[in-house]
């Protein structure tokens, strides 16, 4: 299983550079235009560094392919849709949609602890609706830090400093919507009076 994945993975840098090259782009366009650096992008290419997912969606965006079939090229002949799942750092992500641009939709799972106790924000390109389908979501947006239940949703600007894990070490469902800077979904989540956290409920 390890071995396939890292054949798959393996992959992903020489297909990242031959669409760079079919669309005559530089690094450094690239980089402008997805917010991956240049340093970042080469080493991709390369083989250098592991993709995943915060890289990958916006390059799968700028290039205009379905995110899937950046990881896997699609079998030819086949009609039938094959979902596939990316792993990395305890969480699994199975896309949804395979329409290249616009709102692209995951089906994800959190390991328990996998992520650590320590929040890391980032930020990058676009924006995102998160829906919680089972476990509690700890969510550390900017300066606020939430806990979402099942059927609680969330909504944010990727641009703001974010992470999110497991809140109390078991396993978290959740439905991604993941969209250009602008596409919002009109939910927004708020903290609960009083709690800055997990374990303040």
């Amino acid at each position: 299983m390890t071995n396939d994945l890292d054949a798959v993975l393996g992959a992903v840098g020489p297909r990242l550079k031959a669409l760079r090259v079919e669309r005559n782009l530089t690094l450094t366009e690239v980089a402008a235009a997805s917010g991956v650096s240049a340093s970042t992008l080469s080493r991709l290419e390369a083989g250098q560094r592991r993709p995943n997912l915060e890289l990958l969606l916006p390059l799968a965006r700028l290039y205009g392919v379905p995110l899937d079939e950046m990881v896997d090229a699609p079998s030819t002949g086949d009609p039938r849709i094959h979902l596939k799942p990316i792993t990395h750092a305890g969480m699994t992500a199975v896309p949804l949609t395979r329409r290249p641009g616009g709102l692209q939709a995951f089906k994800m799972v959190l390991e328990g602890d996998a992520r650590g106790e320590e929040p890391d924000p980032r930020v990058h390109e676009g924006y995102e609706w998160l829906y919680i389908l089972n476990g509690r979501l700890r969510l550390v947006l900017g300066d606020k830090d939430f806990v979402l239940r099942p059927g609680e949703a969330a909504e944010f600007d990727t641009h703001t400093p974010h992470w999110f894990a497991s809140a109390d070490g078991r396993p978290v469902e959740m439905i991604s919507l993941f969209g250009q800077q602008g596409e919002r979904m009109h939910v927004r989540a708020r903290p609960k009076a009083g709690s800055t956290g997990p374990g303040r409920d």
